[in-house]
């Protein structure tokens, strides 16, 4: 694989941290695919671009303050498509009582790409969650938000022939 192809494979995946966090969801026209699948797990699904970003700008929307970060990218690539397994961080904080409250996450994005005349972007997001910390009211902030959060172990998911980046080796 290029070293061009790999730089712009991450810089997409950490574009996409970049835009949720400074709440510019016109960036995700530069991240993912009209078409996009995104499975966030919880029963967050979304299979359009434009619907995608709605819902995130409602949804970050309450919180005072969120920071993703991406890291560890391990990337296949196959002509026009591209596999990145990375993983993520994300930090949420909003004020709840009068406290400053946070929430963290830990788990992964396992992502193909499709390459377009405009670069590449992201055609189909797993995202799963290993682990959580903190005060779980931070994340409790919209009606019919399933904070139920299932824990899965990439080992685990991996056996199992659920991760696209090892299917794609």
């Amino acid at each position: 694989m290029s070293g061009a192809s790999f730089a712009e494979i991450a810089n997409v995946i950490n574009l996409y941290a970049v835009a949720v966090d400074a709440h510019r969801y016109d960036l995700f026209d530069q991240v993912f695919s009209q078409d996009v699948r995104c499975d966030f797990g919880g029963g967050a699904a979304f299979t359009d671009r434009q619907t995608l970003s709605a819902v995130f700008a409602q949804i970050h929307a309450v919180f005072d303050a969120t920071q993703h970060m991406t890291s560890g990218h391990a990337i296949s690539l196959d002509g026009d498509q591209a596999h990145c397994l990375s993983y993520v961080t994300g930090r949420f904080r909003r004020e709840i009582d009068g406290t400053s409250c946070v929430f963290e996450t830990t788990g992964w994005y396992d992502d193909m790409l499709v390459r377009s005349p405009e670069g590449w972007r992201i055609k189909d997001r797993s995202s799963r969650m290993v682990s959580y910390t903190g005060d779980i009211r931070v994340m409790q902030a919209m009606p019919g938000v399933d904070t139920n959060y299932p824990l899965l172990a990439l080992s685990a998911e991996a056996q199992a022939g659920r991760i696209g980046f090892f299917e794609s080796l």
